[in-house]
């Protein structure tokens, strides 16, 4: 029968150990090793060489004994909030699973965990102190976020989707709002719109303001000025989106076209311009933001801008998983690209 140590990294029945791996791989014993333990330290050709070696044949490391030689739980924290709990948010969804997936590659597992809202801070810190986690994702970030100055202030680990400043001090990946909605703007506008208006979120918010930077620079940049850019904010993305439509379409002169936030925004406009009996693609283009599983569903089809969670989920696994094995990397960040996905609501054919 096969034998397992600690030294070999583990086998499988039929007794595939690390060095077998190498071999197939055609790389060394300390590379199999980094794919396993720190996949940012290895290029993605070589890591994917060495991952096809695993399948072929059967290599499992042995968790426990990997674990308790390096004193790391494998585990990375990210926080869902209360206020998120029962709430269908097709996005979140998306990012979760594409999160679950990248971990799982670089031999993580995600502890997905709810704190209360007045022991946050509290919440993180028993994790830490516990080893239940060796690092943590933060999503949802925004200007002074409590938990990353707490992260960071502690020395933990960590990375976030988004960024509250530009200049953050801690590394995180995010999707260029302020370049997805300009894109929103250009494409209306080539369509012949000349009065377009921004349907968003109360500033403060740090992915709402970069939003409305994006749109507002865009205007701009077309030469659209005063009451041809129009810029309303609401608390509420359904029912006051479908508020501000009302109040748009009530100005002597209207907009033609609507750039919403979110795609949650773009619903509320939907339905108010329905019950006007506007046709959507025809009468008044609108987009929304996130290209959410909803967005071709909709009544028409709704323009809408994706962002790459997928990419974002990957990209913030390796770079936590490099700060894991090496304390001193230096912060780093990323901005991703978001696409245009044209449907029938800004079409008017």
């Amino acid at each position: 029968m096969a034998s397992t140590s600690a030294d070999s990294g583990g086998n499988t029945a039929d007794g595939a150990t690390l060095n077998d791996v190498a071999r197939v791989a055609r790389v060394s014993r300390q590379t199999v090793s980094n794919v396993l333990n720190a996949p940012g330290r290895v290029r993605p050709d070589t890591a994917e060489r060495v991952r096809q070696a695993i399948d072929e044949l059967g290599y499992r490391p042995h968790r426990l004994a990997r674990n308790l030689k390096t004193r790391a739980s494998r585990m990375i924290g990210y926080e869902i909030t209360r206020s998120r709990l029962g709430v269908l948010n097709p996005v979140l969804d998306r990012f979760v699973h594409a999160l679950v997936e990248a971990a799982e590659n670089d031999g993580y597992h995600v502890l997905l965990f709810t704190p209360d809202e007045d022991g946050l801070v509290t919440a993180y810190d028993e994790l830490v102190g516990t080893r239940t986690v060796d690092g943590f994702v933060l999503s949802d970030i925004d200007y002074g976020d409590p938990r990353a100055v707490a992260l960071a202030e502690r020395g933990v680990p960590f990375v976030t989707f988004g960024r509250p400043e530009i200049a953050a001090p801690h590394s995180w990946v995010d999707v260029d709002g302020a370049a997805g909605t300009a894109a929103a703007v250009r494409h209306v506008a080539e369509l012949g719109h000349e009065r377009i208006a921004f349907i968003g979120a109360p500033a403060g918010s740090a992915t709402g303001d970069r939003r409305a930077e994006g749109f507002l620079r865009a205007a701009g940049e077309l030469g659209l000025t005063g009451d041809d850019v129009l810029d309303v904010r609401v608390d509420d993305d359904i029912a006051g989106s479908a508020e501000a439509l009302e109040h748009l379409l009530s100005l002597d002169v209207p907009p033609t076209a609507i750039v919403c936030i979110s795609d949650a925004h773009a619903v509320g406009v939907l339905r108010a311009a329905a019950a006007r009996g506007l046709v959507v693609g025809r009468d008044l283009a609108v987009t929304g933001f996130d290209d959410s599983p909803l967005a071709p569903l909709l009544t028409p089809p709704l323009t809408s801008v994706r962002q790459p969670l997928e990419a974002v989920a990957h990209r913030i696994v390796a770079n936590l998983t490099t700060a894991l094995a090496d304390p001193a990397t230096e912060p780093a960040g990323e901005l991703l690209a978001p696409e245009l996905v044209t449907r029938a609501s800004t079409r008017p054919d």
